[in-house]
């Protein structure tokens, strides 16, 4: 799988993350052993969670790091992977009551240590951003992770602009690496889509895109596959993708030539889907999940893929 490389890091990383927002209900024991071994046997390296995930299903906590974590311990081959994790999410029941203190955020990061049976994480992230915290205290709370062992570098999600490059500044200042990576909603229907519900969640534009071209931090776009919406549509037509925020005239149009593609190309909707990221005029690690082997194995096909600029004019 090709590797793409974080400049002024270590970190070599595969194409395609692998996302585990529904690890626990998709996939859980054997199954999750056999999925992640999947992935990681196909030259995967980047296994993307969070401490939240999915605790808006009752009755159990961070049950995706849980999965992973039983994996991790049982493989006993932790060098193979770059984990990454995330913290300071807001309660769900109140998501309007931040949760980025130092405290917070160290309580968040010894939970996911022990949720997923290592005693560091590759790349840890903030998991939203506050303003009523100032760049300085957010990024010094991160060194002090890194200087303790805990976490190798760090990285945010959800911020905007204007913050990270607060951050960048800062970090020059003081002489450290800073943001490697950022975790922001981008893919082929992105530009059409309607908010998504939840207005913490951001999604890159233009002004982002120009950011990621001229900075060093990654950008590592989440719903890489856009939630499904085009498989949807492609199986059971509009009536099956109303609810998404990516159902707008623009994406049912573009629908139509992404199907175009696939038949052009010979290739499935994941592939046509994820094949985008690998055109763009910036390098970019999109993150994406599968609910079982076969939508994994679709996810991997991509690697064996040719695209290029021309195959996507349609969504320019």
């Amino acid at each position: 799988m090709k590797k793409i490389n974080i400049p002024d890091t270590d970190l070599e990383l595969s194409a395609i993350g692998f996302g585990t927002l529904n690890a626990g209900l998709a996939w859980d024991g054997e199954a999750a052993v056999r999925i992640l071994e999947k992935y990681v046997g196909c030259g995967g390296n980047v296994i993307d969670t969070a401490h939240i995930y999915s605790d808006w299903i009752p009755g159990e906590k961070a049950r995706a790091e849980r999965v992973i974590g039983q994996w991790i311990k049982g493989r006993k081959r932790r060098q193979d992977i770059i984990l990454m994790t995330k913290g300071g999410h807001p309660r769900l029941e109140a998501m309007e009551a931040s949760r980025l203190s130092k405290e917070e955020m160290a309580g968040d990061l010894d939970a996911s240590l022990r949720k997923l049976c290592t005693d560091y994480i590759d790349i840890y992230f903030y998991h939203r951003d506050d303003p009523g915290h100032s760049v300085e205290e957010l990024v010094e709370t991160m060194e002090s992770f890194r200087k303790a062992g805990k976490i190798r570098y760090y990285a945010c999600s959800n911020w905007k602009v204007k913050r990270m490059e607060e951050a960048d500044r800062y970090c020059r200042e003081k002489g450290y690496r800073g943001f490697v990576a950022n975790q922001a909603m981008y893919n082929i229907g992105a530009r059409s889509a309607r908010p998504m519900s939840d207005p913490t969640m951001l999604a890159c534009g233009q002004e982002m895109l120009a950011y990621h071209a001229r900075s060093n931090n990654l950008l590592m776009p989440y719903r890489g596959i856009c939630g499904g919406f085009f498989h949807s549509f492609a199986e059971k037509g509009e009536d099956g993708v109303k609810e998404s925020c990516f159902y707008t005239k623009d994406n049912v149009n573009l629908a139509k030539e992404i199907k175009a593609l696939c038949i052009k190309k010979g290739y499935g909707m994941t592939q046509v889907l994820l094949g985008f990221f690998a055109v763009q005029d910036i390098p970019m690690l999109p993150l994406a999940g599968a609910d079982n082997e076969q939508q994994l194995k679709e996810l991997i096909l991509t690697l064996g893929t040719e695209f290029d600029a021309r195959d996507y004019e349609f969504c320019r």
